[in-house]
């Protein structure tokens, strides 16, 4: 029985459908994708955003997604965290040079700062042009940022970014974490209350994800079909179908 990459490329190599085609459809990044299929866990990040995107794939492809979920989660070690590229070929070349590890583990330390400020200087030049103008942002394209509007406070983690955005560096999804963190897989609005503070609120694109910390939350959606939450790194599903309005509180 093939794999679940090799299930993922036969279902879309059947369709006749590029990884480009496939990525403009569902906005998330070939790269993503490609990764999927390959099974380069690595290149995606946290376990949370690698649910999210190989459930979006399979619906895309006709494929059970909670099939697809059980399959990725029995590669995993135990304690859940994401087998990555480095982790099995470590443990297939024990002799690996430690400074090959060190030029690694610095290479994702630059990227995570290159990132940093990127979207630092992305929000000082928006702040600067509202001062000036006296009106809301632009509206950026689709693929790669939230509607006109919508905010999200500088205390939240980015996550990995939709097709057109580069990749952010992955957040840490402990069982136990003092976190809640949402992945849109459909357009939807959206607010998250944080400790009495509201912490995002708008519109927003599939693909965009947020993580927060704190002691409590309040998650008030628009369509509760198109976004999964995942409280303390445990994935909770989705809190209603696709139109659904909802809102619930989680003590974190």
């Amino acid at each position: 029985m093939p794999g679940l990459g090799e299930r993922f490329r036969l279902a879309r190599e059947e369709r006749g459908i590029s990884l480009s085609d496939a990525a403009e459809q569902i906005r998330i990044r070939s790269v993503y994708l490609s990764a999927i299929e390959d099974e380069t866990w690595s290149t995606i990040g946290a376990a949370v955003y690698i649910r999210g995107f190989i459930r979006t794939y399979a619906r895309y492809l006709g494929i059970d997604p909670e099939e697809a979920i059980e399959a990725f989660n029995s590669t995993q070690p135990a304690g859940g965290a994401p087998s990555t590229y480095a982790a099995r070929e470590g443990a297939r070349e024990g002799g690996r040079s430690r400074w090959g590890a060190l030029a690694i583990w610095v290479t994702g330390v630059v990227a995570v700062l290159l990132v940093a400020f990127v979207v630092y200087n992305e929000l000082t030049l928006r702040r600067g042009a509202e001062r000036v103008a006296g009106t809301s942002p632009a509206p950026a394209t689709p693929a790669a940022s939230a509607s006109p509007g919508a905010s999200v406070s500088p205390g939240a983690s980015v996550s990995p970014g939709v097709a057109g955005s580069p990749a952010a560096p992955a957040v840490p999804l402990a069982p136990g974490d003092r976190t809640i963190a949402l992945l849109v897989v459909s357009p939807t609005w959206l607010r998250v209350t944080v400790d009495g503070d509201v912490s995002m609120e708008g519109t927003f694109p599939a693909g965009t994800s947020q993580t927060f910390r704190g002691k409590n939350a309040s998650v008030r959606l628009g369509n509760a079909g198109g976004v999964e939450i995942y409280v303390g790194g445990k994935d909770v599903g989705k809190l209603g179908t696709s139109g659904d309005v909802v809102e619930r509180s989680f003590n974190l």
